[in-house]
């Protein structure tokens, strides 16, 4: 009998195949480019090894890659929620937002003001207003809860400043950006780096775990995200057992994929819930 997580994961890849992913007449899948071979025979193999029958609509990418961040965050939300005893808190799972919203961005707001009044400042602050595609959030504690077990705090002054307790920030506090691509296509997949390095830089406190979910079956699409540390913590493949079965046999994407795991840039998506409750 499988584990929870195992579970979960399964459901997750029902929900993607009857939501997300699909197959045109021709037998290509949407996570494919169909004028790569590779990627075409590649994409179809991780279908074969998923196993699961194919929602019948035609869907634009827009749609589809909206229904992979909910899925997404649903998974997220479900499996990180069985880890409750490894980082107990109250915390939320949400598509999109504005990363202003949270203690650490508080203070963008007064920049973004700044830049409107004076526009020669854009050279400066660009373009830092991050929303993240999925974003997980942890509430402040009452004193009651930080009490709870005994009287660690009486209205001294004593933590008068830290964000996680109630009593100083109502602000929620981002705990990770989550960047949802279903394909890397382009020049514009890059932006997830980008946006990595704005929440580095123009934090107030702690850095919120930055990492990316991915559909993309082409091994070398996924190193070009991949490579380099610094802007994102890891990328997570919403189905990487099932890449790496479909690239046995062809030694060089198969030994690209062995270096992005074992030089620990990319993961599969179970992994993700234990590496946010880090």
């Amino acid at each position: 009998m499988p584990g929870r997580i195992e579970s979960l994961r399964r459901a997750y890849h029902r929900q993607i195949a009857n939501d997300v992913l699909r197959q045109n007449a021709s037998g290509v899948p949407n996570n494919a480019d169909s004028g790569s071979a590779s990627s075409v025979r590649i994409a179809r193999g991780i279908v074969q090894n998923i196993g699961l029958p194919l929602g019948p609509d035609k869907l634009a990418g827009q749609t589809a890659g909206r229904r992979f961040e909910k899925a997404t965050k649903v998974f997220l939300r479900d499996a990180f929620g069985l880890l409750s005893h490894l980082r107990p808190g109250e915390w939320d799972f949400s598509l999109g937002g504005d990363i202003r919203d949270y203690e650490q961005y508080l203070h963008l707001s007064d920049v973004r003001r700044m830049v409107k009044q004076h526009e020669e400042l854009r050279i400066i602050f660009g373009d830092y207003i991050v929303t993240p595609d999925i974003v997980v959030c942890r509430e402040p504690v009452s004193d009651s809860k930080i009490n709870e077990n005994e009287a660690l705090l009486n209205n001294e002054t004593v933590a008068s400043h830290t964000p996680l307790r109630r009593a100083n920030s109502q602000a929620s506090i981002l705990h990770a950006s989550v960047s949802c691509k279903w394909t890397i296509r382009s020049d514009r997949s890059q932006n997830a780096r980008t946006e990595g390095l704005n929440l580095v830089r123009n934090r107030k406190g702690k850095t919120p775990h930055i990492v990316v979910v991915i559909g993309e079956p082409l091994p070398g699409r996924i190193a070009s995200l991949a490579y380099g540390t610094g802007d994102i913590d890891c990328i997570y493949h919403f189905a990487l057992r099932e890449l790496t079965a479909a690239v046995a046999g062809n030694d060089s994407d198969a030994e690209l994929l062995d270096v992005l795991v074992k030089g620990r840039r990319l993961r599969d998506i179970s992994d993700l819930p234990f590496d946010l409750a880090t």
